[in-house]
C-alpha cells in the first residue's frame, strides 16, 4: 500500500455558528495556523464581534478571520501573499459557506494602501506574521494600520513569546501562551 502525503493540515473552529467544523491549513513551515487555545484566548480578550468588519493580515489558513465570521462578524478581508495559502482560504470559505469575505493575494503594504485608498475601515484587525518577520513588518504596520481602522478598533497581534510589539495604539493587554504572545491594542 502506498501512502500519499496530504497537502493540508486541519484546524477546527472553536465557537460560533461553525463551531467544531474543520478547516484546512496549508502544510509546511510557511504557514503556522493559530492554535485553538490561542485563538480562544484572543477572542476572550476582545469579546463579542457581532457585525464587525474584520481584517486578517498574514491570514495563512484564515483561521482567525474564519473564527470571527463564525462568531458573528459581518465581513472579513483576508490578506495573504502566498498563492497556495490564499487558495486554501477560498476553499475554507466555500466549505463553511461564508459570504461577506474577500481574499486578497498581495503583500501587506500593497493591500493596506489599497484598503486605505478605498476608505475601507475595520473594527477588528488580526496581525499574525511569521514570528521571525515581526521586526521587518512593524514599521509598515505602524505607518499604514492607522489609515484603515475605525476610531474604536481592536487590533490583535500574535508574535513569538519574547516579542513585545509596539504599534501607535493604546495597549490593552499582552499575554504569553506557550511560544506565542497575544497583544491587544485599541485604536
Amino acid at each position: 500500500m502506498e501512502f500519499i502525503a496530504c497537502s493540508v493540515r486541519e484546524v477546527r473552529i472553536v465557537a460560533g455558528s461553525r463551531k467544531g467544523h474543520r478547516i484546512d491549513a496549508p502544510k509546511g513551515g510557511a504557514t503556522r495556523p493559530t492554535g485553538d487555545r490561542v485563538r480562544e484566548a484572543a477572542f476572550s480578550s476582545i469579546g463579542p464581534v457581532d457585525g464587525a468588519a474584520v481584517l486578517d493580515l498574514f491570514a495563512g489558513s484564515g483561521a482567525l478571520g474564519l473564527e470571527a465570521l463564525s462568531r458573528g462578524a459581518a465581513s472579513c478581508v483576508f490578506v495573504e501573499r502566498d498563492r497556495a495559502a490564499a487558495r486554501v482560504i477560498q476553499a475554507n470559505l466555500a466549505k463553511l459557506r461564508f459570504t461577506g469575505a474577500t481574499v486578497v493575494n498581495r503583500d501587506i503594504s500593497t493591500a493596506l494602501r489599497a484598503e486605505g485608498d478605498r476608505s475601507q475601515r475595520f473594527d477588528l484587525v488580526f496581525v499574525d506574521p511569521p514570528y521571525e518577520e515581526w521586526e521587518r513588518h512593524e514599521p509598515t504596520l505602524s505607518e499604514l494600520l492607522p489609515t484603515v481602522v475605525t476610531d474604536d478598533a481592536l487590533l490583535v497581534v500574535e508574535t513569538g513569546d519574547r516579542v513585545e510589539p509596539a504599534l501607535p495604539f493604546d495597549l490593552v493587554t499582552t499575554r504569553r501562551y506557550g511560544s506565542a504572545r497575544i497583544t491587544v491594542f485599541n485604536a
